[in-house]
């Protein structure tokens, strides 16, 4: 019996990039298409099989252990880009500005979609999200470039919208326009949820 629901949810690709080199800006360079494979995108900061563990997992594993790589791609939602735009109080944010992989429209809050979901395009490429990506102030040197006085304002302004990680469970092709189904898991949420998140309170 099949444990993921095809839902009537699409995405419409608006933006596709990639960060090649991290050290010197973690800006993206934006792209019209791209070939997936399962270690991510090629020539991607984040692509690969495995990668370094990091502070999102530092009470799983001491930094830098290697671990399985389900941060290839950063995901995020056109919406969601304007929303913090307007909190922000600028005209726009460019996605490249993040380090963005991956932009869709057309999916309500996308920061929240329920992990193990997937994003499937018109030729089976498969994502798989993660978790919700966490805001940090990465982004703020590279806002400030381009508008300066702003970058301070984005971790606070993206909160709970900064989209989600995502990883590849299907090879294929992502091209702007196209369509992604989200297809989610019909496992209903875990009765101890609350209490397990209010312990760690």
């Amino acid at each position: 019996m099949p444990a993921l629901m095809p839902t009537e949810y699409q995405g419409r690709i608006t933006w596709l990039g990639r960060v090649a080199q991290r050290e010197t800006t973690l800006a993206a360079e934006p792209l019209d298409a791209v070939n997936v494979t399962f270690a991510g995108i090629a020539g991607e900061e984040h692509a690969g099989l495995t990668r370094p563990s990091c502070s999102r997992v530092l009470s799983q594993h001491p930094r830098d252990t290697e671990i399985r790589n389900v941060r290839q791609f950063s995901l995020l939602s056109t919406e969601e880009l304007a929303a913090i735009a307007a909190t922000m109080g600028i005209e726009r944010l460019d996605p490249a500005w993040l380090g963005a992989s991956l932009v869709i429209e057309g999916i309500p809050d996308v920061s929240h979609l329920p992990p193990s979901s997937r994003l499937q395009g018109p030729d089976g490429v498969t994502l798989v999200v993660d978790m919700e990506n966490r805001p940090c102030q990465l982004p703020a040197k590279v806002i400030d470039s381009h508008a300066p006085g702003f970058g301070a304002g984005f971790k606070r302004a993206a909160l709970g919208r900064r989209g989600v990680t995502a990883w590849v469970e299907r090879e294929g092709r992502l091209a702007l326009g196209d369509r992604l189904r989200l297809h989610i898991p019909d496992q209903p949420i875990w009765s101890e949820l609350s209490r397990a998140r209010g312990s760690l309170l």
